[in-house]
């Protein structure tokens, strides 16, 4: 006798819009932490800014959405039945993520190396302003890199279980939860970007 296996993928669908309407209040606030210190800051948090690499955010930003592009592709292709193409789609929505920390490793390095982190004493000396940037800098941008992280480790888990055929067109739910979770990260980076090195 077979075994039923109970599925509610709409309780599991709401329970990841509630996971991400908490994220959005968390990030929420820091934006507004950031809001006010820049206000207060205004000059310092502008100077601090052409510190950071423009183009390499910029190239961040496009990596981010057209991995959003990829892992929508793939949830596409799985309600298609295609296990080849989404596949494909998933490795290349992982190849960009880990594309992405590669160079915020690169740019956080010169960072570090040029003295500017918090508690360094170049930052000390510079004052309260650029020191709240590089700390609202690091912290948020740290974050949003360990949802990166950790959407990493989702996207490879569903790409195995669309390997092993546990995924599929007639059970995709957690390929969706993890694509919501992705777009998630994309929309965040989308508010970090020009806020920390387009108009600071």
């Amino acid at each position: 006798m077979t075994q039923q296996i109970h599925r509610d993928d709409e309780g599991s669908k709401l329970g990841m819009w509630l996971f991400i309407f908490n994220e959005l209040l968390f990030f929420g606030g820091l934006f507004i932490t950031y809001a006010v210190f820049r206000y207060v800051h205004q000059e310092a948090f502008h100077f601090a800014a052409q510190e950071l690499d423009v183009w390499l955010g910029a190239a961040n930003t496009v990596i981010l959405l057209v991995s959003s592009a990829t892992i929508a592709m793939s949830i596409s292709t799985i309600k298609m039945g295609n296990k080849k193409l989404t596949l494909a789609f998933l490795a290349i929505t992982l190849l960009l993520a880990v594309v992405f920390l590669v160079n915020k490793y690169f740019e956080w390095g010169a960072k570090i190396e040029h003295g500017l982190f918090p508690s360094s004493a170049m930052l000390a000396e510079l004052g309260a302003g650029d020191t709240m940037f590089y700390g609202l800098y690091f912290a948020m941008t740290g974050l949003h890199a360990l949802h990166i992280l950790v959407g990493i480790v989702l996207i490879g888990i569903v790409l195995l279980r669309v390997k092993n055929n546990k995924t599929t067109k007639d059970n995709h739910q957690i390929q969706e939860n993890v694509g919501l979770y992705w777009h998630l990260v994309d929309i965040i980076w989308v508010f970090l970007f020009p806020l920390f090195y387009l108009i600071a």
